[in-house]
């Protein structure tokens, strides 16, 4: 008999008991990769599909523990200068194997990885903890990321385990994706909550790296599913909160279907530290 090869992917995190994505008490897993560079976004260790090491430098004792365990000297002790003189943690990251020595051995948790690879089965048996919340509740699972768009496969395979189990389900997306991997998990979708970020062409090229054209056509293919749609838009100082970019959003959406309702999302100012974990700029500032 043939064997079955599982599906796997990565992640960077499953959240639980989380109640701001979709409706009811959620479990919210967040998918690597993305194919957008938005300046402001709030999970860049999400952005690339590769795994990598991050550095919480407000965890760090600096107790050199890290330092000894690594084999191909990646990790050093430095003094900042005057008035500190405090000894810090420096990761050179084109030297590290990702062994995980470092990661093992801290003993705050200062140093994690930025993601793992993981199973469908695994991922299910996480949600399943909490399947009797979402049934007291009206609530399920939500992909997040990244984008779970950029794992299709992946992404399909946990919606459609959470359909067997009669788990309500939702992704969170900018629909940059091809129309292959949306018509690959719409069949298993509940609900669809689409970030919509920048309505010109031009400005959604210079702040995300990429065109809006198929999210727009995405977007009209999705609203004609009759699948439920909420829209939101991050409120993005100086950028996405203009007057003029907020209503040429609503009169896209409201052309396309005018019961779908548009939500304005806050930006959480405390992403700037996930950049300096990562130890990348923040190019918001």
């Amino acid at each position: 008999m043939e064997k079955t090869v599982e599906i796997s992917g990565t992640i960077f995190k499953i959240k639980r008991f989380s109640v701001h994505d979709g409706p009811g008490i959620r479990t919210s897993v967040f998918l690597k990769g993305c194919p957008l560079n938005c300046i402001w976004c709030h999970s860049p260790e999400g952005i690339s599909s590769e795994i990598s090491i991050w550095h919480d430098q407000s965890l760090c004792i600096a107790c050199g523990k890290c330092v000894k365990s690594c084999t191909e000297k990646a990790i050093e002790l430095i003094t900042q200068p005057e008035p500190e003189s405090q000894q810090q943690i420096s990761i050179n990251r084109k030297l590290c194997t990702l062994n995980g020595d470092c990661v093992k051995i801290c003993p705050t948790g200062a140093i994690q990885f930025t993601g793992t690879k993981t199973s469908v089965s695994s991922v299910i048996d996480e949600i399943i903890k909490d399947i009797l919340y979402y049934k007291m509740s009206g609530g399920g699972v939500t992909l997040t990321g990244g984008e779970p768009l950029y794992q299709p496969d992946f992404s399909a395979g946990i919606l459609e385990a959470c359909r067997k189990r009669k788990i309500h389900t939702a992704i969170e997306t900018s629909l940059f994706c091809e129309r292959e991997a949306l018509s690959r998990i719409s069949d298993f979708v509940d609900m669809f909550i689409i970030d919509m970020k920048i309505s010109d062409p031009l400005k959604h090229i210079h702040y995300t790296g990429k065109s809006n054209e198929s999210i727009r056509e995405n977007f009209r293919y999705i609203a004609k599913s009759g699948k439920q749609i909420i829209v939101r838009i991050p409120m993005i100082k100086g950028i996405t909160n203009s007057e003029e970019n907020i209503n040429a959003i609503q009169k896209f959406v409201r052309k396309t279907n005018s019961r779908i309702p548009i939500e304005h999302i806050p930006y959480n100012p405390l992403a700037e530290n996930n950049y300096k974990r990562l130890n990348v700029p923040f190019l918001l500032k």
